[in-house]
């Protein structure tokens, strides 16, 4: 089979029943892939931790990187919701505190289930699901840069989509490798410091230099 078509799910769930199947699935592969790995996941494992069928999985799914790939793709969706729900907080707020404020969100997401986030950085490239991650990277970095766009009169003149490209990879990479390297910093002692030395390196790159 080739991996493109064991990737992609078999349908789509319309009924609400449906749903409920799927997400225990989807639920189900998260928790085995924090709790064991990659590896030690398989369709079975995963349709009995989800209390349904083999037979009801592959309804929806042809294999375990299927799975895994509706994780990183569910996973994705919390962290633009979180991005998108910052954005409309900040709309009338002060420069330095909107960027704050973004860079917090994106802190407080990774915080959420860094197990899960270190397990898909880590499986991802062997699900071949990297279009999936690059497909969220594009709409984090519109989001930015039409908040950046809303600024412009406050910024040093600059390419914006450079510039939002130059600010969602630097604090996700920040935040990234707090979760992969140094959970320490992601401790609710030490976010706060986090955010503001993150907020300092996102608005001295920003800003003119009079601000």
């Amino acid at each position: 089979m080739p991996l493109k078509a064991a990737m992609t799910p078999r349908k789509r769930a319309s009924q609400a029943r449906s749903r409920a199947t799927v997400e225990a699935l989807v639920e189900a592969t998260a928790r085995i892939l924090v709790r064991e790995g990659f590896d030690a996941a398989s369709t079975n494992r995963i349709a009995r931790e989800a209390g349904v069928s083999i037979g009801s999985l592959y309804q929806y799914f042809p294999s375990k990187e299927a799975l895994v790939v509706a994780v990183v793709e569910r996973h994705n969706r919390e962290l633009v919701t979180v991005v998108r729900e910052a954005l409309g907080e900040v709309a009338d707020q002060p420069f330095e505190v909107a960027v704050r404020r973004l860079v917090a969100a994106a802190i407080a997401a990774h915080r959420v289930d860094p197990k899960l986030h270190r397990v898909l950085s880590e499986q991802t490239p062997r699900t071949g699901a990297l279009e999936n991650v690059e497909a969220f990277n594009s709409e984090t970095y519109g989001l930015f840069q039409a908040f950046l766009d809303a600024r412009r009169d406050q910024l040093r003149p600059l390419d914006l989509e450079l510039a939002a490209f130059v600010c969602v990879t630097s604090i996700e990479a920040l935040t990234h490798t707090a979760v992969l390297h140094r959970p320490e910093i992601l401790s609710d002692a030490a976010a706060e410091t986090l955010v503001d030395e993150a907020t300092r390196l996102v608005v001295g790159y920003l800003a003119p230099a009079f601000m």
